[in-house]
């Protein structure tokens, strides 16, 4: 598998949570999200893991929560937000959270300070955003997959980006064993995985 990245670089990784959770889930793996760091970090020069995923801030017991609250301790930068619960024209209940401006945001500030934005997403919206970081200059790594059925990748995304990682390929490297325990003896906590977890019912608006 490779990855690629060059020692020198400086890298972002900007992971859309709920977006990366499908892919993984859709090619049938977990992903250890320590394992994902030190591909990356044993690369290049990795200046900052950005992980974004909406919250609800009014259950008494979120599923994500302690994954969130994992990753904020284990070397990524954390983004959420509540989300908003509304309902259609056809009276059903819908939970909206997206988290594409946060995202957006953080690329465009960062970009002066990164040689290389790696994109774990296959959402169609960040074209444009790829094509402007480009024009700074920027090298741009999108990670999703084709492999699954449906491909999660908008086909736009892809071919502007300067490469498109398929996340299959990277599962021997990133992938979660259930019984793995980080150096600490402190499990990584499972994803989420009922019908009414948070990133499953998330509606992307």
């Amino acid at each position: 598998m490779n990855v690629v990245v060059y020692p020198q670089e400086r890298v972002g990784l900007f992971i859309d949570g709920s977006n990366l959770y499908a892919a993984a889930r859709a090619l049938g793996f977990d992903i250890d999200y320590k394992k994902l760091l030190n591909l990356f970090s044993d690369r290049c020069r990795l200046i900052r893991a950005f992980y974004y995923t909406a919250l609800m801030e009014d259950q008494e017991y979120s599923p994500i929560r302690p994954l969130v609250d994992w990753l904020d301790y284990n070397g990524y930068t954390m983004v959420t937000k509540p989300t908003k619960e509304f309902t259609d024209a056809m009276g059903r209940r819908k939970i909206k959270g997206n988290m594409d401006i946060e995202l957006a945001i953080d690329v465009m500030e960062m970009a002066q300070h990164l040689d290389h934005v790696v994109l774990f997403s296959g959402d169609g919206d960040f074209r444009r955003l790829v094509e402007a970081i480009q024009r700074k200059g920027v090298r741009v790594t999108v990670v999703s997959t084709i492999r699954s059925s449906p491909p999660m990748v908008a086909d736009e995304l892809r071919r502007q980006a300067d490469t498109f990682l398929e996340l299959q390929d990277l599962a021997s490297s990133i992938q979660r064993v259930h019984a793995h325990r980080d150096d600490h003896g402190s499990s990584q906590p499972n994803h989420p995985t009922s019908r009414n977890d948070n990133q499953g019912m998330v509606e992307k608006l």
